[in-house]
């Protein structure tokens, strides 16, 4: 028990790490394979044709491939052993993490707001989610177990829904946030699982950023968003790089969104309460501070100074969120030794005006923790970081 509560200390740092990934999500896309020719349009043109695509119905393959810079997960989980209460393996909280870093293949099906399904196919495995009206079923094959959730009711507001992401959903918050700090440009044509789109190319104007480009692939005939590429200024790999194999816009089955726990499987029912916390949760509305995670993924939604949330510094690409957690940073060097390990391998000691304190660092979003317990997160470069603790903001 001692050691759990040890251990719980250090849930933040590590979900600062992970929480891109976490609001990245499941956003298909797909890497280029042609050069179609079709007529030339405006990034205007574009966006509006995103604007006015109402797709509802598909069905297809993609990859997502993610590359957040973090060390090795391995031995981690172990570190943070008895923190999860003993949940199923089929919650969705408990599956997402696979998809911090590696290539993974799933396969998805959607008939409207109501009905999405999502299986990761990873080896023999198979791990399903299942969404259909009110109801939510998540099944991991390996271990044979099913996660069940009553989800917001049939009619509800789509902002009370927890939904797989879909690129539209994704592109739509891009454009929606762009500004006056954005260059949005259409760079040519791709072939995205044998239909044609164009490219549009959106690019930070501030330097700073972590972020050196999104791209967004985009189907010609229908405006529905393929392609989602987030590359970062540190070059290599795509942070993420997802994207349909195979594609195909009728109508699903009835039968992709009904689901019956196979027999002998153990089912879980969750009961927690509804916008409760967990001990070691981000506060409310912190991924909507950061620009990374604000100005890509939705806009920077806290209120500075309001006293709930972050408090928030600048503006567009470069936003910082600041929390004070009211308590000095805990040591590294009293973590479990799996923890410590890796918060190690990617924490950086800093000093500067404000005192001391750590940088740790992702290829998209960076995060100083100071040692009197000050939390400076953003997707912008170390010095950034730096800078506004000097401040004193």
């Amino acid at each position: 028990m001692a050691e759990t509560r040890k251990a719980s200390r250090f849930v933040v740092p590590v979900a600062v790490a992970g929480v891109a990934a976490a609001t990245i999500g499941l956003v298909p896309a797909l890497a280029a394979s042609g050069d179609p020719d079709l007529p030339e349009i405006t990034a205007r043109q574009l966006i509006e044709k995103i604007a006015a695509s109402d797709t509802q119905t598909l069905s297809g393959t993609f990859k997502i491939s993610t590359d957040l810079g973090l060390p090795s997960l391995g031995g981690l989980a172990s570190g943070l052993g008895g923190l999860d209460g003993g949940s199923s393996s089929a919650d969705p909280s408990e599956k997402l993490t696979e998809l911090v870093s590696g290539s993974h293949t799933l396969r998805v099906a959607a008939d409207g707001p109501e009905r999405q399904r999502l299986t990761l196919l990873d080896g023999s495995d198979e791990y399903s989610l299942i969404h259909n009206g009110a109801d939510v079923w998540a099944y991991d094959s390996k271990s044979n177990e099913a996660f069940h959730e009553k989800g917001a009711p049939s009619g509800a507001p789509e902002e009370d829904r927890e939904l797989p992401g879909t690129p539209k959903q994704l592109a739509d918050e891009v454009l929606k946030a762009a500004g006056d700090t954005t260059s949005i440009t259409v760079d040519g044509t791709a072939k995205v699982a044998g239909r044609d789109a164009y490219q549009l190319v959106i690019k930070p104007k501030q330097s700073g950023s972590t972020v050196e480009s999104v791209k967004i692939a985009v189907d010609a005939a229908n405006g529905t968003p393929l392609k989602f590429t987030l590359s970062s200024v540190e070059g290599g790999k795509p942070v993420v790089d997802a994207g349909f194999t195979k594609v195909d816009f009728g109508k699903p089955a009835a039968s992709e969104f009904t689901f019956t726990a196979p027999k002998g499987a153990k089912v879980t029912e969750d009961a927690a309460e509804k916008g409760a916390e967990a001990p070691g949760d981000l506060p409310k509305g912190f991924e909507k501070a950061l620009p990374g995670l604000g100005e890509v993924f939705g806009g920077a939604g806290a209120d500075s100074g309001s006293g709930e949330g972050p408090v928030v510094i600048g503006e567009g690409w470069t936003t910082i969120a600041k929390i004070d957690t009211g308590a000095p940073a805990p040591k590294t060097d009293e973590a479990p030794k799996e923890i410590q390990g890796f918060l190690d391998s990617f924490g950086d000691k800093v000093t500067g005006k404000f005192g001391s304190g750590t940088v740790f660092r992702t290829k998209l979003v960076n995060a100083l923790l100071t040692d009197d317990g000050k939390v400076y997160v953003g997707a912008v470069t170390k010095d950034a970081l730096v800078d506004a603790a000097n401040a004193g903001k």
